[in-house]
């Protein structure tokens, strides 16, 4: 059922930076800009698109909402939040680790990207 991801950005350059290193960290490649201005990201069989929006007001991240990358281990999680920080992110949520609840275990490693978006790593134990 999913197609793709899209956020909003205030500053394509400095999210390029951060997406740019949050994907090299799991194995993923730099974004292209596409011809409408948009950073896109392909990896894994998914697409990330990142955008200044049409409608012309400022970019907000959507409070509720969590985006999650899947991890094949928690070292790939721990690089992914590492990189994050490293680019402009800001650690959120508790520390990485393990969570358990509704019965299932996960790694999970939460940021917020530059414009506030929220985002987990995710490897299900």
């Amino acid at each position: 059922m999913y197609s793709h991801m899209m956020v909003g950005s205030n500053d394509i350059d400095r999210s390029k930076k951060f997406y740019d290193a949050t994907f090299a960290a799991v194995g993923g490649q730099p974004g292209i800009v596409d011809p409408k201005g948009r950073l896109v990201y392909r990896h894994n069989g998914g697409t990330f698109l990142v955008t200044k929006p049409i409608d012309g007001e400022p970019a907000s991240h959507g409070n509720g909402c969590t985006i999650g990358f899947a991890m094949e281990s928690q070292e790939q999680a721990d690089a992914w939040h590492a990189a994050g920080i490293a680019a402009g992110g800001t650690a959120i949520e508790d520390p990485p680790g393990v969570r358990s609840g509704a019965g299932m275990t996960l790694y999970l490693a939460y940021l917020r990207d530059p414009d506030g978006n929220k985002l987990c790593a995710l490897k299900r134990m």
